[in-house]
Order: C-alpha cells, then structure tokens, then sequence
C-alpha cells in the first residue's frame, strides 16, 4: 500500500515527471546551506512546540538559537489561550491520522490537534512570511488534505472544523490565518482527490509494467525554468536549477512512498 501525504499530491498535481523522479527514482539533491539553516531552524521550532506539549524540557532546544527563544515568547503573548488546557478539550501535538482510499494510505501529522465537544481546531506552526493572499492557503493541498482526513476520521462534520495556520516570522507579532471547512469543500476536495488518485495508478500501472514515464508539464507553464530536474528532462537549455525547497515539516515528516 502506497503511502501518500500532500507533499506528494502537491508534487503529482504540480508535475507528474517531478513526482516520478523524486519518489518512484528516489533522486534528490543537496540543499544550499542557506536553505539548510533554514530548514533546520524550522526543524527546531517544531520540535521546541512538540516538547513543550509534551510538558519535556526545553531548555535544551532554545539554547540552539535565540530565535527559537523570541518565537516562542511571541506566540505566547499573542495567542495565550492556544496553550491553556481544559478540563473539556483534548489535545495532542504531533497527531497522525490516516486513511485508506483505493490501495492508498494517506497520512496527515497535525503540529497541534484540538477537540472538543461541538469543534476541532487544526493547528500548524509555519516559520517561513505569511502569503499575501488567504486563497493561496485554501489551495494548498496541506490545508485541504488535512481537513479532509479529520472529517472522514472523526465525528465531526466539515462546519465543526477549522484550520489555523500560524505564521511565526511575521513581525511585529505572529499572524494567524484561519480556514474554515464546509460540506461542499469537502465533497470537492474527495473528488479531486479521486481523480489525481486515478491518474497516479495509471502512471504508476505504465511505470512498473513498461517504463514509462510520467508525463511533462508543458514548458509554457514556466515551471520548468527552475526545476532541479530540466536537464534531465533534457530542457537544460534554460536557467541553472535551484535546488529542491523542502519546508523543514515536508522533510520532517515526508513519508516514503515505495514501488
């Protein structure tokens, strides 16, 4: 059974060949060390969250990097009533949930979880600006997977349920974006979800049996003209690649999809 997170319907949807290279070939590439300072930071700040939740010690962690210090300070001032616990919520950091659809396993890890009897609040730590448009965010294949998998595991319909992206670097205070669900949001995203799942069978179907590759995306798109991957989709001839951006979540978390 194929393991499937939104990082990977993220990949498949943006460019089957892309998805093709870095999970069926298992190719990557080296990040930058700027970009790697970055992720690890990024990394840290998860875990920091993570072990507070857990009520383990953090000292260790905030000795890393002052800024692991001031993010956290910030988000306590800002949003103090998103680690307060009662009596009637629960809560848990670092929250899997899966699902089986057609052969597929998908899996979500929420950074924070919170039930209680007539809601559910989805919590993510971001440590990268905030985009300039919320839509950006309503499209996201995290945000949509992630709140399609709790109302099909859970008890609580889709209008129960809200996601609230937390921004930490935003200055002068983190800034939160929230989304909420609704039945039809929920109906749409299960039957794109069909549909990309359909294709991925197909392609993969072609892959194993015939060694067929996944399709290209057309060069029009402009995706191509920093891709990682051109010169072995044989469009070396444009700008030098960049290499992949992972968030520190994505390669945190990323579940391996074997073939």
């Amino acid at each position: 059974m194929l393991r499937i997170s939104q990082r990977h319907l993220k990949i498949l949807e943006t460019c089957p060949r892309q998805f093709e290279y870095t999970y069926c070939d298992r190719l990557t590439l080296p990040i930058n060390p700027t970009q790697q300072s970055k992720t690890q930071l990024g990394s840290d700040f998860h875990l920091l969250m993570h072990q507070r939740e857990l009520g383990l010690p953090i000292e260790p962690i905030l000795a890393r990097s002052p800024q692991l210090n001031t993010w956290m300070e910030a988000m306590l001032q800002t949003a103090p009533e998103l680690f307060q616990t009662e009596s009637h919520t629960w809560r848990e950091s670092e929250h899997v949930r899966t699902l089986e659809i057609d052969n597929y396993l998908f899996t979500a890890i929420y950074d924070l979880l919170i039930l209680q009897p007539d809601r559910a609040d989805i919590i993510d730590w971001k440590t990268y600006p905030r985009p300039r448009f919320k839509k950006d965010l309503d499209l996201e294949w995290q945000t949509r997977l992630y709140l399609y998998l709790l109302a099909e595991t859970s008890e609580y319909v889709p209008k129960q349920i809200a996601f609230t992206y937390w921004f930490i670097q935003s200055t002068p205070q983190p800034k939160s974006v929230k989304i909420s669900y609704t039945l039809k949001q929920h109906r749409q995203t299960q039957s794109d979800l069909l549909a990309l799942l359909g294709k991925l069978t197909n392609w993969l179907d072609a892959y194993q049996a015939n060694g067929e590759h996944f399709p290209q995306v057309s060069m029009s798109t402009g995706l191509c003209q920093h891709c990682p991957f051109a010169a072995r989709c044989d469009r070396e001839h444009l700008d030098p690649p960049e290499p992949i951006a992972f968030t520190s979540h994505d390669l945190y978390h990323m579940p391996m999809l074997p073939i």
